[in-house]
């Protein structure tokens, strides 16, 4: 809200409304509706565990765009990875972080998406990193609706593990 109750309107976000049937549809439903199959966690790089929950929330580790235990792509986006491409891989990462929260609470736990955050490795001039995370946003609209609306960061930055070109980071509410 801003000062003086106002509720502010997003200008990139068109609001539409889901049908009654799908509001209250769980998010396991959704997946199976669109043929969505979560995917094996990915098995930590180094010394830390996939998700963590503390009280109502889970957090994920960042979640590279793995594969059947293999990156498809690697490189920098601008560069060796087109933008489109990128926004692909971070769908892939979003998969990957949901698969991490439903092997620890199930995914009909989530309440809602609380937040996103999507590191974008990137080549020198490449501003396109919100585009790229869309494709994050965009699959957790698919799965949860309205619940899948969050606050977001989507940060270029210069390596990330694994030359990867993508990097996805999620908090969620579960019941």
């Amino acid at each position: 809200m801003r000062s003086g109750g106002q509720k502010r309107s997003d200008p990139g976000r068109v609001a539409r409304p889901e049908p009654p049937g799908r509001r209250h549809q769980k998010p396991s439903a959704r997946l199976a509706e669109q043929g969505i199959e979560l995917p094996e966690v990915v098995v930590p790089l180094a010394v830390y565990v996939p998700a963590v929950r503390t009280g109502n929330l889970v957090y994920t580790a960042g979640q590279l765009p793995m594969t059947a235990g293999k990156l498809p792509m690697t490189g920098k986006v601008g560069a060796e990875v087109s933008a489109e491409e990128a926004n692909v891989l971070a769908r892939q990462c979003a998969l990957n972080a949901l698969a991490a929260v439903d092997s620890l609470v199930g995914i009909d736990s989530v309440v809602r998406v609380v937040k996103v955050v999507g590191f974008v490795a990137s080549a020198p001039g490449f501003s396109g990193q919100p585009g790229v995370i869309n494709g994050a946003s965009e699959l957790f609209g698919e799965v949860f609706g309205e619940a899948g609306a969050h606050a977001r960061s989507a940060v270029g930055v210069s390596e990330l593990p694994l030359d990867a070109p993508v990097e996805v980071e999620i908090i969620v509410e579960v019941a």
